[in-house]
């Protein structure tokens, strides 16, 4: 009678479950349905390709197909490996990622930090929205921006160069500066909008904390160290595992419209690789092999610094 019993309330519990899930599901079916359109672009475009993935371990052919194409195990991957182009453009790839990370990544929180202050809402407003426009500006405009700014003749920058009494330079052939040019440019591009989310954070700080830390006698430097940054490190620390996890995804669009032969040297990385590889050339087994291998040390690399963010501060993605 008592299993009977118990049955018979483990049915009406989960019924009364299954009734509360459908009531809520029915109440928010506008977000719902706002969601559908994420889904559907996710599983097409992002989960629907996942498939294609097994062309790295096979000799495709675009005449015979996925599956007529016949395997070849790890060939492209030791190809890879043991060609002369993999120690360049991993080396650069790590190089150009790590000048981001310790650029472009500090420098929207500080941005956040610093119109935290700015008291007049007018001039924040149009702080925030010209830092956001070149986010929104195409990549080939901005590409061009940055080729006019540096032309050896008359690029703002050679002008200025040459009324201070300096040689003028003419960078963009010049494989020493690529990576300077490329990440300032980064940096302009994605201030003001990688902010976005600080200033998100920043607001839902608990105001009555920075009035405890203004009675105990601390200024706005004293307040910004002891409530502002602790109450956005959560944020900081998501936004940097992501960040890592994306370490070898430098976007090749910006380098291939900047970089040309002489700057190979330093530009070339493995997007621009697999893209000359796989586009250009038409290897396509070989650019997938590479952008496996660029997702499996991506993966590696999110999963290391997520256990040592929850070691040192309990904080991590999952």
């Amino acid at each position: 009678m008592a299993k009977i019993t118990d049955n018979k309330l483990a049915n009406v519990n989960t019924k009364r479950k299954s009734e509360i899930i459908f009531r809520q599901i029915c109440r928010d079916r506008q977000l719902y349905l706002m969601l559908i359109p994420f889904l559907l672009f996710y599983i097409l475009f992002v989960f629907r390709p996942m498939g294609s993935m097994v062309i790295a371990f096979k000799d495709y052919s675009v005449y015979k197909g996925i599956a007529a194409s016949p395997w070849v195990g790890l060939k492209h991957f030791r190809e890879f490996f043991e060609s002369e182009f993999f120690v360049r453009v991993f080396r650069n790839t790590i190089l150009i990622s790590f000048y981001q990370l310790a650029i472009g990544f500090p420098l929207p929180i500080i941005f956040a930090l610093l119109l935290n202050e700015v008291t007049s809402k007018k001039y924040k407003r149009v702080v925030q929205t010209f830092s956001y426009l070149p986010y929104f500006i195409s990549t080939v405009v901005i590409a061009g921006m940055v080729t006019l700014f540096l032309a050896p003749s008359n690029g703002i920058v050679n002008i200025i160069l040459d009324k201070l009494g300096m040689e003028k330079i003419y960078f963009l052939t010049k494989p020493e500066w690529f990576r300077t040019i490329y990440t300032l440019t980064n940096v302009w591009i994605g201030l003001g909008y990688n902010s976005v989310v600080y200033i998100s954070a920043l607001s839902g700080v608990d105001q009555s904390l920075y009035e405890a830390c203004t009675i105990d006698g601390g200024g706005k430097v004293r307040q910004m160290l002891s409530v502002t940054i602790p109450g956005i490190l959560p944020t900081i620390v998501t936004m940097f595992l992501i960040q890592i996890g994306n370490i070898l995804n430098v976007g090749y669009e910006l380098i291939i419209m900047l970089y040309q032969p002489v700057t190979y040297e330093t530009a070339d990385t493995i997007s621009t690789y697999v893209y000359r590889i796989g586009i250009e050339q038409a290897n396509y087994s070989l650019s997938t092999a590479v952008s496996f291998f660029n997702s499996i040390v991506g993966l590696i690399l999110v999963v290391i610094a997520n256990y040592i963010s929850k070691k040192v501060n309990d904080t991590g993605l999952w």
